[in-house]
């Protein structure tokens, strides 16, 4: 499979000279569970972060591997020697019991999830859990119920909501810096997965694309524009295009899907029409990001307009800061990641009466 390459990503994910962990005093103890492409992801943004002490590792797999995903692999010398040295526990009981272990990064698959975070809830650790958090709404309120009596954040990785240009354009849309958004259209392609495909390819599991993927513009949809009056959609769970409709007349798009040909490469892309101007992002592109406003096309500049990085990075250095502050709310709850389950939950039930 063809990988996008993101390049101010990779400038901190895929130096040779990656630091092992160099944290300020009262850095937050971290531990990772799941050592497969996101847990090297997870990795390798803590490493760059000085709020951050990785502590311990743990992976439930018999054999990890740093392969899988759309955006190009994290692996790096720095990773690579990290991995080799930082200290491992050979269950998820032992590095939950570590008392210098703060908060836990959960990046297995998602049929573990809530036993797993079930798990790290009661023994009093904050939380980063990939997407999704569970295919049930009703097990991601659940969570968030035990984690409120518990005293702990447990954030879901929504990352998107963090990824540098699409921060803006939310922000753009919430602020109407171009008027009120007419209208939007979401793509997000990519090739069926070649790896962990007894997972990825079983829907009582992964959920397919439509949960996987797709997952990624139904909740920045949700976080920039609110909650859709009507939904429709179709196609199936490995290919589903949605229409989200609002009250005052804006109308959404999105695509999200798996293509069969392995060597189709990552598409993600998003235009949003205003009243005033057009905002479109197409990754791989540069600039990644512009706006049309008055027939004038006006790069959004990376490092200048918004921040270098990518949304992994951004959101980890949320959570730390939160726990850092003793906040009571994470960046992004489980209330937000159940709603937005719930999103697609009502996508999925139109997929099968249709």
């Amino acid at each position: 499979m063809v990988r996008v390459r993101v390049s101010e990503y990779l400038e901190v994910m895929s130096s040779t000279d990656t630091p092992p962990n160099r944290p300020h005093a009262g850095a937050v103890g971290v531990g990772i569970i799941g050592l497969g492409f996101m847990g090297r992801t997870h990795l390798a943004a803590y490493a760059a972060n000085s709020r951050a002490s990785v502590r311990a590792l743990c992976d439930p797999a018999a054999a990890a591997t740093a392969s899988g995903g759309n955006l190009i692999n994290p692996g790096s010398e720095g990773v690579a020697q990290m991995l080799a040295t930082l200290p491992r526990e050979h269950t998820v009981a032992a590095l939950l019991a570590r008392a210098d272990v703060e908060l836990v990064s959960i990046c297995t698959p998602t049929d573990s999830h809530v036993d797993l975070v079930r798990a790290a809830i009661a023994a009093g650790k904050h939380v980063l859990v990939e997407k999704p958090v569970a295919l049930d709404a009703k097990e991601i309120r659940a969570l968030d119920r035990e984690a409120k009596a518990a005293g702990v954040l447990v954030m879901p990785a929504h990352c998107m909501r963090f990824w540098p240009a699409w921060a803006w354009m939310a922000q753009a849309v919430q602020t109407k810096r171009y008027g009120r958004p007419l209208r939007a259209s979401f793509r997000r392609l990519g090739a069926r997965p070649t790896w962990s495909q007894e997972f990825y390819l079983d829907i009582t599991r992964s959920g397919g694309a439509i949960i996987d993927l797709h997952i990624h513009d139904a909740d920045f949809v949700r976080f920039a524009f609110g909650e859709p009056a009507t939904v429709t959609a179709r196609g199936d769970r490995m290919h589903v295009h949605a229409r989200y409709s609002y009250a005052d007349g804006l109308e959404i798009e999105a695509e999200g899907g798996w293509m069969d040909d392995p060597k189709f490469a990552f598409m993600m892309v998003a235009t949003i029409e205003c009243e005033r101007g057009i905002i479109d992002f197409r990754i791989g592109r540069d600039p990644e990001l512009c706006v049309l406003e008055e027939g004038v096309e006006r790069p959004i500049a990376t490092g200048i307009d918004y921040p270098l990085g990518a949304g992994y990075e951004h959101e980890i250095d949320a959570l730390l800061q939160s726990v850092l502050e003793s906040s009571t709310e994470a960046p992004v709850t489980l209330r937000e990641a159940a709603a937005t389950q719930e999103l697609l939950d009502r996508e999925i039930a139109l997929l099968q009466s249709g």
